[in-house]
């Protein structure tokens, strides 16, 4: 049964990974051992769970419902290890937590930092990104979320919110003015990211409608924190979320523009996947952070 075990976990992994050599390479085991393994199970159960191809790996009508269960079976056993091995007896263990990067490096971390002096048996792996992990397939314990969440099975507590802030430096305002209505802002030059959609277009409330300003880049960037130092630099306005300029703002460095226009704030979020049981390195985390970065998001918000 033990085998079989292994088994179920090298086929979810072949199935999370998307091919045999990416969960080869993720369980550090020989691509032959993968393979036999799915094939072994496969001749178990008298039939076939994937179908190959060299472009892609694909689940049969039986695979998906095998699947299914091996990922409830797994997680059973996993909870019934945690609990023999006394982890809800006591916060000890590893967890992963996930949050957007610049959050997570100037709000989160430093929480985080002083939850591991506080509990020194847990261990931490921070993933900071800005793409949404998936709890469950990615096995993430807890993540920040900022924006609107869809609807879920998973537990979201809300911690507070963020703005979207227009921006420049004092310098910029000085030569260039600052603007008074959205309007204004066709004859300025702004910094914009890439990624996002609203490249060439900011949104804006006046009396409580949507009102779309036409903006003109001067400067495209892909992350977060160069538009900031660009806005510093004096290249031009940007528009980024207000804990990510909240130093930048408090040093001198950064002025606000157009805070009668702006969008309603985004909520932040702290979700898990909320399943049975929660270890107590999780309620621990849960506990200790979330109250911690409310403060912090309501200082940001004065």
């Amino acid at each position: 049964m033990a085998d079989r075990f292994e088994s179920m976990s090298i086929l979810v992994a072949v199935v999370d990974s998307g091919s045999f050599s990416a969960a080869a390479r993720r369980l550090e085991i020989p691509l032959a051992t993968v393979s036999r393994k799915v094939a072994e199970l496969e001749s178990h159960l008298k039939t076939r769970l994937l179908h190959r191809s060299t472009r892609q790996l694909a689940l049969t009508e039986a695979g998906q419902s095998y699947v299914a269960a091996c990922r409830r079976i797994l997680e059973e056993v996993g909870e019934a290890e945690r609990a023999a091995s006394g982890e809800y007896a006591a916060p000890k263990g590893e967890l992963v937590i996930t949050a957007p990067l610049v959050f997570g490096r100037l709000q989160l971390l430093p929480v985080v930092a002083e939850f591991l002096a506080t509990y020194p048996d847990i261990n931490v792996r921070m993933v900071l990104t800005d793409r949404v992990l998936h709890l469950l397939e990615e096995q993430v314990d807890a993540a920040v979320r900022i924006g609107d969440l869809p609807d879920s099975s998973f537990i979201a507590t809300r911690i507070g919110t963020t703005r979207r802030v227009v921006c420049a430096s004092p310098a910029y305002f000085a030569e260039h003015g600052t603007p008074t209505t959205p309007l204004e802002l066709t004859g300025h030059a702004c910094i914009t990211m890439e990624q996002i959609a609203s490249r060439q277009v900011w949104t804006f409330l006046s009396d409580k409608a949507e009102l779309e300003v036409p903006i003109r880049s001067r400067l495209v960037v892909n992350t977060a924190e160069a538009a900031i130092d660009a806005a510093v630099a004096g290249v031009g306005l940007t528009r980024v979320l207000s804990y990510q300029v909240a130093n930048a703002i408090r040093a001198g460095a950064l002025k606000t523009a157009l805070e009668a226009f702006e969008p309603a704030p985004w909520p932040v979020s702290l979700l898990h996947a909320g399943q049975g049981n929660l270890p107590l390195k999780l309620r621990a985390f849960l506990d200790f952070v979330g109250p911690r970065l409310k403060a912090l998001l309501e200082d940001l918000s004065r």
